[in-house]
């Protein structure tokens, strides 16, 4: 995609500090992170959304995940770590290019993913699970 930053980087037009790359995909450190060691990992092939890649490239990145984590966890040591992918802006997708980000995390760290906890109506977990079902 012509207007895709993490495209211009997968070309090779913006410079980034790359962690990890094969053929599928790539992985370097986020320039704002949110610790020192925030890695993404992200698709070469441009899709704005995690469910719109085929499965096997969706596995493909997932493995890359895992790689990286690892390195990550070795060469950080922090005392826990998220992975963590938007999908769309109202989840705080701020790029549109599928991309995953891996962030070290610290008990005294002001990094928090925190959100108010739901419930569902009597009957209504059933019917949600269905409709999902419905759809695999």
């Amino acid at each position: 995609m012509e207007d895709c930053i993490f495209c211009k980087i997968v070309k090779g037009d913006i410079p980034c500090s790359k962690v990890y790359e094969d053929e599928n995909v790539l992985s370097f450190l986020d320039i704002s992170p949110a610790n020192k060691g925030h890695t993404l990992v992200i698709p070469k092939k441009h899709y704005e959304k995690f469910n719109e890649m085929p499965e096997d490239e969706a596995s493909t990145l997932m493995s890359a995940a895992n790689k990286v984590s690892k390195a990550v966890e070795k060469a950080i040591e922090p005392e826990g770590y998220s992975i963590l992918i938007n999908n769309g802006k109202a989840a705080g997708q701020e790029v549109g290019h599928v991309h995953l980000h891996i962030m070290p995390k610290y008990e005294k760290d002001d990094f928090k993913l925190l959100w108010t906890h739901s419930n569902y109506e009597e009957g209504e977990m059933g019917k949600v699970l269905e409709k999902i079902k419905t759809f695999l």
